[in-house]
């Protein structure tokens, strides 16, 4: 089966991006995952990865206001993993993605779907090979990795994404 980058895979950028691509976070009320880090200083939270004011002011935020800090965090998110994830086999990865009862529509980015599969696997303390869910290190680190690993990256790259776009936003060093 012939190899492909998730970063080549188109996804829809659109507002509605966490009810139309992703149903289970449309659910939460919040990005919030209970690891705040602004509380230290931190002007992008190392957990659920919003900026400082978007933590603070998130109760007040209007429904267009938390769409665009959802879409921009469903963008950033699908890169992260397209930089440091490659699917190998997405009927394999989509198989793992019933094992855990996650149902996908079309309209789901498949990289969402790798994050969630790997975070699946991780909250059930199983840690297998990237290549066991149909998944690759991206070329630049081809060695054979597990889940752990890989999400690990995911969030180091998820977080250096954030933190640039909060500088190039802001003009303001996040670091």
């Amino acid at each position: 089966m012939p190899q492909h980058s998730l970063a080549r895979r188109p996804y829809n950028a659109g507002i509605d991006w966490p009810l139309k691509e992703h149903p289970a976070i449309a659910l939460r009320r919040t990005p919030c995952i209970g690891i705040c880090s602004t509380t230290y200083g931190d002007l992008v939270c190392r957990g659920c990865k919003r900026f400082a004011h978007e933590v603070v002011g998130w109760n007040g935020f209007e429904d267009s206001q938390r769409a665009l800090v959802w879409q921009r965090l469903g963008q950033l998110l699908r890169e992260s993993v397209a930089a440091c994830v490659t699917i190998v086999d997405e009927a394999h990865l989509l198989a793992a993605a019933a094992n855990y009862g996650l149902a996908p529509t079309a309209d789901t980015a498949i990289e969402l779907v790798a994050y969630d599969v790997l975070r699946q696997h991780l909250a059930r303390d199983a840690d297998p090979l990237l290549t066991e869910l149909g998944l690759a290190p991206v070329a630049d680190r081809a060695a054979p990795i597990r889940a752990a690993e890989a999400t690990q990256r995911i969030d180091r790259e998820f977080h250096e994404r954030s933190l640039a776009h909060y500088e190039r936003s802001y003009r303001v060093l996040a670091r």
